[in-house]
């Protein structure tokens, strides 16, 4: 039995060579790999004493030879086949170790050249991978370290590795090739003639994992699965743990991002609830029991059976409050013990914690979305994901009434929430927390007047609000539902042909007025 190990990676070859050797297994390799063996006291062939024919062009060629090949696809069921090697004095080749040049390592770093992605570009590695995976019956094929142990238990236990095993290493193999290859056309295809790099390339690869199925998708007769990002960021939702409850349906999933999304742009501690994709109640506090009660208070009703999320560990205190609602699923970056022992009791509750990313519980960053993608008939749309911030500083006051710095800092916070509203979006704050949610209608003074009924119907006062709406008010009809619930305060982008009209409105009324010059459409 003969093993060729080829890496460019050398985590934990030695270990797992030594084992092989220790297993009688014969040693194949290149380059630095053999040398690297060869040094560790291990008997190793270089591929050049195999095939009989130097490596050459600065290792561009060495594997691309038919006593590598030929050892790696011939079918040991097929007399023809062996008989074929026999005569041209080729050896079987059992078990392929191959991890390929970095590619995606070289091109991620600041200031790689085009040569010095085409340089880690692997040609001889990928036909080798190919090779064996396609001769799977016969031949293992290993393409990640992580694999290294778990084949070794089984050699050591069977002699020989299971056609099972030998199968999922292939279709491993396979999905790495791919991927390799993906991120190579990303790359390139999205090279410009003057060196520079678009955003978008001339071909989108989506490279994703599957992480479960699922039940069914978003009604009972649709199927459905999960998906991650091949590199996901620290974070980000496809990160959580399952600490308890039933298996997360899809619309689970879809609202759990939409309030993880929400909470975690809080610096504050913060409770985000969300109910069919839209933040129903969105409050910051001293702790999780404050940020929660308040958020509660915005619409209790629509929080019933909503998704629950914390920028926070969730204390025993806050966890108590929870349990009094029904909750579908409740997110955090931790959980007390405490809380752990409240909801033992409510065994269907799924919690999720999801860890913070490495910078801590402002450093929030990394876990999210560089793209944005919905799909569309027979086609993707893909824009980069709304990541705008908003500082006091980028306020305009456009009106004569100044916002005081209360009102200031309420705007700023009814802002944020607004951009996580489906649009047509109008979101009523104060104190740190949501009174009214206006989302999804067609017109914006529909979304203006729905938020003042969900503010009455949860026996909220609307007098002394700030109000942000994602985009601008065509008409001053919008600012004068706002302000006649009570508003002292709104944002807006700005920028609509009748500006003037609607400052000249709010003037009227007597309320403050600031444009954002950014707009949060979110269909």
């Amino acid at each position: 039995m003969n093993a060729l190990l080829s890496v460019s990676d050398k985590t934990g070859i030695l270990d797992f060579a030594r084992g092989l050797h220790q297993l009688g297994i014969g040693l194949i390799s290149t380059g630095g790999t053999a040398k690297l063996l060869a040094e560790a006291g291990l008997p190793v062939t270089e591929v050049a004493e195999v095939t009989g024919f130097p490596e050459m062009l600065d290792g561009r060629v060495k594997t691309l030879h038919p006593m590598v090949h030929g050892g790696l696809l011939a079918r040991r069921d097929l007399p023809e086949h062996m008989a074929a090697l026999q005569q041209h004095g080729i050896g079987t080749i059992d078990l392929l170790v191959v991890n390929l040049y970095p590619f995606e390592a070289t091109v991620a770093k600041a200031g790689c050249t085009l040569e010095d992605a085409i340089e880690n570009i692997d040609i001889g590695g990928p036909a080798m991978v190919r090779s064996a995976a396609k001769n799977w019956k016969d031949v293992g094929v290993l393409t990640d370290a992580a694999q290294y142990g778990p084949a070794l238990e089984e050699l050591r236990a069977a002699g020989k590795l299971s056609d099972a095993t030998r199968f999922q290493l292939a279709v491993a193999a396979f999905n790495r090739i791919s991927n390799y290859d993906a991120a190579i056309s990303d790359y390139l295809s999205a090279l410009q003639a003057d060196g520079s790099r678009s955003l978008f390339g001339g071909q989108a690869n989506g490279r994703f994992v599957k992480l479960q199925d699922l039940r069914y998708g978003e009604n009972p007769h649709q199927q459905a699965a999960f998906y991650r990002d091949l590199h996901p960021a620290p974070g980000s939702l496809v990160t959580a743990r399952q600490l308890q409850g039933k298996e997360l349906s899809y619309n689970n999933i879809a609202d759990a991002d939409a309030a993880w999304e929400c909470v975690k742009s809080f610096d504050a501690p913060a409770c985000v609830i969300v109910k069919h994709a839209n933040p129903c109640g969105v409050a910051l506090g001293a702790g999780p029991l404050e940020a929660y009660t308040k958020a509660f208070q915005t619409d209790p009703t629509s929080a019933f059976g909503g998704i629950i999320a914390f920028n926070r560990p969730l204390d025993g205190a806050a966890a108590q409050a929870v349990s009094k609602q029904f909750v579908e699923v409740l997110m955090a970056p931790g959980f007390a013990p405490e809380a752990l022992e409240v909801f033992k009791a409510k065994a269907n509750v799924r919690l999720l914690q999801i860890d913070l990313p490495p910078g801590g519980a402002t450093d929030w960053d990394n876990g999210r979305n560089l793209m944005d993608i919905k799909r569309v008939g027979s086609g993707l749309l893909i824009q980069t994901a709304d990541n705008r911030e908003m500082t006091v500083g980028e306020l305009k006051v456009v009106t004569k009434k100044q916002p005081t710095p209360a009102e200031l800092q309420d705007l700023l916070f009814a802002w944020k929430v607004a951009k996580y509203v489906k649009s047509n979006a109008i979101v009523f704050c104060k104190g740190g927390m949501t009174i009214g949610v206006g989302a999804g209608q067609m017109s914006r003074i529909d979304s203006a007047r729905i938020a003042g009924i969900k503010a009455g119907n949860a026996g909220l006062s609307l007098q002394g609000t700030v109000v942000a709406s994602d985009a601008f008010f065509p008409f001053r009809d919008g600012l004068d539902v706002v302000a006649e619930a009570g508003a002292t305060c709104v944002a807006q982008p700005g920028g609509s042909m009748r500006d003037a009209e609607v400052i000249a409105a709010a003037d009227e009324r007597g309320i403050a007025m600031v444009f954002t010059g950014v707009r949060h459409f979110r269909h």
